[in-house]
């Protein structure tokens, strides 16, 4: 057997290849791999010595050869490809290890364009590609973690079995395409077009396997995207088990909406819904406020907070039960606090957003892809239609609801006293009955609060509902054919109304 081996990660290399040299398996390597082989003490050519061509181009080209791909390629039920590979001087190649420049780490690092073309890969995604064809003779390995199982094969029988080359080969392929995913989405940011892309494709490396999907009987697993790794999925986990599937969905959700504030910020969540937030002046106040939006809702949920947790905050937290909690850092005091909560997962995470990620999700037998949605905050892009002019306090809220209510799912209205949320209506399948939900949650807070409604009310009656509940002040798209109805019984009402021009849908 003869063995390719060309890695730009060279974890486990050397007692891969010496696993392989002890099997009795001739092994070529390109340069890099090559010196690092020969330094350990391990016979091994160069590719240069093969092809009987040198290293071209500042490495550009070095597997690009037919001594190479003929020998990966040929197939050995075929004679005639043997006797064309003897005829040209040619020896076959059994098994290829092979991974990719770092180009997803040259991205990450903020390197210039230069650094990063010169990272995109052609030689060792066509040798990848060239090795999983022709699967039913060949071994490809595309990772350290792939080492011990194909050296153990080796060790048992003196070869990798049909059943394993085929795996390998699937594999290969799914690392290639991520690869190819993650460089054509950096170009199409490079460079970017109008309208949306004319091919999407979208896949990464697994970060992790759950130990079930949605429910038991499901299967399931979190799989990085391509571009500067971010969001909720990089998170670093300090304490506790697993997460579930429902569980990334709840902390994806907690860490997107105290993104959205620069200042102290808090979010309970509860399937994939707010049904607590606040700001406040430190973590501490900013989490107790939330909580008393809605403490019973708050059993068994999620907590996002984007400032580090201190001991005090750490205590107030661990009074509830909860599932996750989300933050930039944690003291030293407050973990071992949070420790008692063996049950707890709490998350560090820095980077909460990923703002360049499109956002993706499944129908049947296809893709939904659209741009993430964006609220604005900006007052000058308002327009105010009732008689009466929000106070500075109320626009104060309003803003802050308007934020909250683009994370709640449609039909959402959320009430807001002194920055707080006092009432959620999530998910009803009329405008109205969210309002009634968020009215009857906020109660006598309602008296003299704002509200926001993530669309326009299509009839008065939402709005009312409102009003007659205390709400003072509302914000809303507006673009009803009813809006001058609803506008109407706003100032009847005695209320305010704004009209932001944009929806925030979300189902």
């Amino acid at each position: 057997m003869r063995a390719l081996l060309g890695v730009s990660d060279k974890t486990g290399l050397v007692d891969f290849a010496r696993g392989l040299h002890e099997a009795g398996i001739e092994m070529i390597a390109t340069g890099g791999t090559a010196r690092i082989l020969g330094d350990a003490g391990l016979p091994v050519r160069q590719v240069s010595d093969v092809t009987g061509a040198p290293e071209m181009l500042d490495g550009r080209v070095k597997t690009l050869h037919p001594a190479v791909h003929a020998g990966i390629l040929a197939r050995r039920d075929r004679p005639e490809h043997l006797r064309a590979l003897e005829e040209h001087g040619y020896a076959t190649i059994d098994l290829v290890g092979g991974n990719l420049y770092p180009f997803a780490s040259a991205v990450a690092s903020g390197a210039d364009r230069e650094t990063v073309v010169e990272n995109i890969d052609i030689g060792g995604p066509t040798m990848i590609r060239a090795a999983a064809k022709n699967s039913d003779s060949v071994a490809v390995v595309v990772s350290p973690s792939q080492y011990p199982a194909v050296l153990g094969e080796i060790r048992e029988t003196g070869d990798v079995s049909l059943a394993t080359r085929r795996r390998l080969a699937a594999d290969a392929f799914a690392h290639v395409a991520a690869y190819d995913t993650a460089v054509a989405d950096w170009l199409a940011a490079d460079s970017p077009g109008e309208g949306m892309r004319k091919h999407y494709t979208t896949g990464g490396p697994i970060i992790s396997e759950l130990r079930y999907g949605e429910n038991p009987h499901q299967q399931g697993a979190v799989y990085a995207v391509p571009g500067v790794p971010g969001g909720v999925a990089h998170a670093r986990q300090v304490q506790g088990p697993a997460l579930s599937f429902t569980n990334w969905l709840d902390a994806d959700a907690a860490a997107s909406l105290v993104a959205e504030f620069a200042e102290p910020a808090a979010a309970v969540i509860k399937h994939t819904n707010p049904c607590g937030f606040a700001t406040g002046e430190g973590p501490l106040d900013a989490y107790r406020r939330a909580h008393a939006c809605d403490p019973r809702s708050a059993y068994g949920g999620i907590v996002a907070l984007n400032r580090s947790v201190d001991l005090a905050t750490a205590q107030e937290l661990a009074k509830t039960f909860l599932e996750i909690v989300i933050c930039p850092a944690i003291d030293g005091d407050a973990a071992v606090r949070l420790s008692r909560r063996e049950r707890l997962r709490v998350l560090l995470l820095e980077r909460p957003d990923c703002s360049a990620a499109l956002d993706v999700r499944s129908i049947s037998g296809s893709l939904l892809v659209q741009t993430p949605d964006r609220v604005s905050g900006d007052r000058g892009s308002m327009r105010v239609v009732s008689r009466r002019q929000p106070t500075e306090a109320e626009w104060g809220d309003l803003l802050v609801a308007w934020r909250i209510c683009r994370h709640v799912k449609s039909n959402a209205i959320v009430i807001v006293a002194d920055q707080m949320a006092v009432g959620v209506g999530a998910g009803q399948m009329s405008r109205v009955e969210a309002a009634e939900l968020a009215a009857g949650r906020a109660a006598e807070r309602a008296t003299g609060a704002v509200a926001a409604s993530d669309a326009f009310f299509p009839l008065p009656d939402g709005l009312e509902t409102l009003g007659r509940a205390g709400v003072r002040a509302v914000i809303h798209p507006g673009g009803s054919k009813n809006d001058g109805e609803v506008n109407a019984a706003a100032d009847a009402l005695g209320m305010a109304l704004v009209h932001t021009g944009e929806r925030h849908f979300r189902h």
